[in-house]
């Protein structure tokens, strides 16, 4: 009877050692893909959103900027993992978007002109995603691009996770145009992009992981749209974009059940707002609901068409709040303007 005590004070110092083994930093951080804040102080202007194909929970974004710089941020813990420089391109003037192709490789979308159309061609930048995380310099190719119907104004670039082909909406309050890109494009001449449809008010777009789906984002509101024989598929459907300071990006998370929303400022939140049913009949691919405030605009101009006006916000708050975005955003946009032209 007396080894019973004994075992179980054998037991106890066993437990109490284990406790004092200190645990891995994984293990101390929180889950990937969910809310977080990008901690580094050089991101003050976010602007593009991708989740890393490579590396679960990491998500790749840029700034607003002149600098072909792109940074791979944890969403375990807001921390930047790496700094990517790109060698082989000129000076970015406006870069606004990033994405991932089939391929691996990342393009960023040197495509904005808040002048809406000084500038008779933008820019692509292409490299492959790095397999290990890390400060570094690589090469990129370039790619000159064109619109058929003229210059314009431009902050989502998308690619098709199946087929490969580059898409660009366009911005413009009264609504913009989607663009398609050559099958391949070519770094050697001009890439014409062919207006394929017609978009909302768009700051950013992501193509969900499968290729079926279609996520477009706003200032004030979000859609998510079907997508088939490449072109939109319906008139889209509400995601529940949260309220952001300036909301300029989304993307899919890597399985695909939920969007990430960020957006520009000094240690700016990104949001996930978990994916629900996207078309009629179809099953949802998430649980309902969002880790963060979800709401859209009511009353304001539709970035993506919806209205949010299901949020369960009060009305007048709901009213105040827009006001205040709008102004914001409107305060926002027009040093922008004023900076460029100063350029």
């Amino acid at each position: 009877m007396r080894s019973v005590p004994r075992l179980l004070r054998g037991a106890g110092a066993a437990a109490a050692l284990v406790l004092l083994v200190p645990l891995p930093a994984h293990a101390r951080e929180a889950p990937p893909d969910r809310d977080f804040t990008i901690e580094d102080a050089r991101i003050d202007e976010s602007s593009g959103l991708a989740a890393s194909v490579r590396h679960p929970g990491v998500y790749w974004t840029h700034n607003d900027q002149d600098e072909p710089r792109i940074y791979a941020v944890d969403s375990r813990t807001g921390k930047t993992v790496a700094t990517v420089t790109l060698a082989g391109v000129g000076t970015p003037r406006d870069m606004e978007a990033i994405s991932i192709g089939p391929d691996g490789d990342l393009y960023v979308g040197d495509i904005g002109d808040n002048l809406d159309g000084s500038w008779d061609h933008v820019w692509i930048y292409r490299f492959p995603e790095p397999e290990v995380l890390k400060d570094q310099t690589v090469r990129a190719t370039q790619y000159v691009v064109k619109y058929a119907d003229g210059p314009r104004n431009a902050e989502a670039l998308m690619v098709h996770p199946k087929t490969g082909r580059v898409y660009i909406a366009s911005k413009n309050q009264g609504g913009g145009g989607l663009y398609a890109g050559p099958e391949r494009l070519s770094s050697s001449g001009t890439n014409t992009f062919r207006r394929v449809g017609e978009v909302p008010w768009v700051t950013d777009g992501a193509f969900s992981p499968d290729g079926e789906r279609l996520v477009l984002r706003g200032y004030f509101s979000a859609k998510e749209y079907g997508w088939r024989d490449g072109r939109l598929d319906g008139d889209g459907v509400p995601v529940g974009a949260p309220f952001q300071g300036q909301a300029e990006s989304v993307t899919y998370t890597r399985d695909g059940t939920a969007f990430m929303f960020g957006s520009e400022g000094r240690g700016s939140r990104v949001v996930r707002v978990e994916r629900e049913a996207a078309r009629p009949g179809e099953e949802p691919s998430g649980t309902p609901g969002a880790t963060g405030p979800s709401a859209g605009a009511s009353g304001g101009p539709s970035a993506a068409g919806g209205s949010g006006a299901d949020s369960g916000t009060p009305k007048g708050s709901a009213t105040t709040g827009f006001l205040v975005l709008a102004g914001g955003v409107a305060l926002v946009l027009g040093v922008k303007r004023l900076r460029r032209r100063g350029d």
